[in-house]
Formats: structure tokens, C-alpha cells, sequence
């Protein structure tokens, strides 16, 4: 797995400060100006909302309240017993309380929202995407194999569609609607207990964007054999803290994104996209500058684009 970019800058978060609780519009946080999110500066009249949503209360995915629960120890910027609590790029800070601090700043949050975990949450997020290096590389595949379809986005004319304003190819990536937010989104997922990113990656494609949990016998066998070809080689373009509207004081999502490109279209292109239990929707979404999307998935997006130097123009 090759990786493009570190970028686990020290942007300041902007999703996770919006007045209105994902899940709980009637919970609001406290409002956090942009001078007052970093902790270094004081910010004295600071009184945030707690929270944490009735889903994770006594959940057995989820961790104790330790505020109130001293029962079991949480061993912090550590692998806790098969649970990953370290975060990217740097070691989080605790507070006199003992619990984690987000390495962004200030949310007008405390408690886990609809977290599992104190401090970092982690996903994965398989970035699925389709274009060829140069359109005669498409007529010589036609013509030696007799497939009558490529991998990049088409236009009336079957040909390889080009932005008009910056005569770059359009890119395409697999996106899924989010049934909980009703946003089109990267078709990602939390990370399991002692599973490996590589894992998480393909059960979230193959769960969100192919629906193999419906999937039986041959077809499931087919689909897992597929998506373990494809995602042989990918290139993961971020790693890090993700501004999600879920995240608090105390917890807060982070991922790692890897590109899969399926170039001539012999692999995931193939596939019919059927949604999951926690989509409503999947397709092949265009990717341009227009797009909107959950949390991050935005940015992750511009990168994958950047990388194949696809149609991304800079506003």
C-alpha cells in the first residue's frame, strides 16, 4: 500500500462545531468561536453541553463512562486490549480528569456524542475510483479482448469524458447515501477490535456499496474474491483526524483513505452496485468540485482527484 500524502494538518475543525447534534437536532453545543478552539488559549466562559446519545449508554461496542464507572482502567495512546487508542500523527493530551483531549480543539461538546470510544473513534475509508491513463489504451483493450465498455465516465458519444474548462478527465468514484444524515459519502466504516485497516476496507465496500451481507454461497464467494483482487494495490492518500459532526472533547473520528483504481474497468467497474444496511443509495458519483459530502469525504475526494490529475480545478 503506497501512501501519497500525510496530512494530518492543523486545520481548524468546522463540522463538529455546528450548533445542531447529528441525530439530536434538540441538543445543542455551546458556541466555540474560531479564536477560542484551541485549548492553549483560555477561554474562561466556557461551558459545553455533555452528551453522549442514548445508543451508546451500557452499549457492548461501546466503552464504560469512565467519569462515573471506575471499574475497568482505559489505557490511553495505547493498543487496549485489541482496541487501537492511539492517534495520528502525535500522542493526545489527557486532562486533570484523566480523560482525552481532541488534538483540534474545543467542540462546545463533552461526553462521547454517538461515539463508542473515548478519545479517537478510527475508520477506514475505501476511496473506489475509475479513469484510463489515454483513450487509445481503450480502443486496444476493445479490440484484443471485445468488451464494449471502459472505465472512465462516457460521454453521449462513448468517449472519454473531458471537463470543457480545465481539459482534464472526469473521475468517478463508488459513493453510498447515508441513511442516518441522507448525504452521499465515502462507503467507509469503524474499525473492529484487533482488525487490521486492510480488513476494515474491504468488508466496508463490499458491506455498503455490494450488500454482501444478502449475499449466499457462489455469489458471496464471487464478491469476496473480487474485492480481494482489486484491493491488492492501493494508495492510501490520508491519514489522521477527520472534522465529523459527531466528534466532542473527548472523542472524535479519525481514518485512514486508500484509492483503489480500477483502471480498464476488468475489476470493481464490474461490479452492480447494490446499497447496504446503512445506505439507502450507492452509484458512481462524479467527481467534481460541486460535489457534496459527509464530514471529510470532501477533502479525501480532492486528493484521490489531485493524485490521478483528474478535473479538480482550485477555487
Amino acid at each position: 500500500m503506497n501512501k501519497a500524502f500525510d496530512i494530518a494538518t492543523k486545520r481548524l475543525h468546522q463540522k463538529c462545531r455546528n450548533a445542531a447534534y447529528p441525530l439530536d437536532p434538540d441538543v445543542k453545543r455551546f458556541p466555540v468561536p474560531d479564536a477560542k478552539v484551541p485549548w492553549e488559549i483560555a477561554f474562561d466562559d466556557y461551558t459545553p453541553v455533555n452528551y453522549t446519545h442514548p445508543s451508546v449508554w451500557n452499549a457492548l461496542w461501546a466503552d464504560p463512562d469512565i467519569r462515573y464507572d471506575h471499574s475497568r482502567k482505559l489505557n490511553f495512546n495505547a493498543i487496549d486490549n485489541g482496541v487501537d487508542r492511539t492517534s495520528y500523527p502525535n500522542p493526545y493530551k489527557l486532562n486533570e480528569d484523566g480523560l482525552p483531549l481532541n488534538p483540534q480543539g474545543r467542540t462546545g461538546m463533552t461526553g462521547r456524542g454517538s461515539l463508542g470510544r473515548w478519545g479517537p473513534n478510527h475508520a477506514a475509508d475505501p476511496i473506489v475510483t475509475r479513469l484510463a491513463i489515454a483513450f487509445f489504451l481503450c480502443l486496444l483493450f476493445r479490440l484484443y479482448t471485445s468488451i464494449s465498455f471502459c472505465s472512465w465516465k462516457l460521454d453521449v458519444q462513448k468517449k472519454k469524458a473531458i471537463n470543457p474548462d480545465s481539459g482534464k478527465f472526469i473521475l468517478q468514484f463508488v459513493a453510498i447515501k447515508r441513511r442516518d444524515t441522507n448525504e452521499w459519502a465515502i462507503p467507509g466504516g469503524m474499525v473492529d477490535p484487533g482488525e487490521s485497516v486492510s480488513a476494515t476496507l474491504k468488508r466496508e465496500f463490499s458491506e455498503e456499496a455490494l450488500c454482501s451481507v444478502g449475499a449466499f454461497g457462489s455469489e458471496l464467494e464471487e464478491i469476496r474474491s473480487q474485492v480481494n483482487k482489486a484491493f491488492k494495490n492501493g494508495f492510501e492518500v490520508y491519514r489522521g483526524y477527520v472534522d465529523d459532526p459527531r466528534n466532542t472533547d473527548h472523542a472524535w473520528m479519525e481514518t485512514v483513505a486508500v484509492n483503489f483504481h480500477d483502471d480498464l474497468g476488468t475489476g470493481l467497474a464490474k461490479f452492480k452496485l447494490v446499497a447496504g444496511d446503512d445506505a439507502i443509495a450507492t452509484r458512481w458519483v462524479d467527481i467534481t468540485p460541486e460535489v457534496e459530502l459527509y464530514a471529510s469525504h470532501r477533502e479525501f475526494i480532492a486528493l484521490t482527484a489531485k493524485l490521478h490529475d483528474a478535473h479538480w480545478p482550485e477555487k
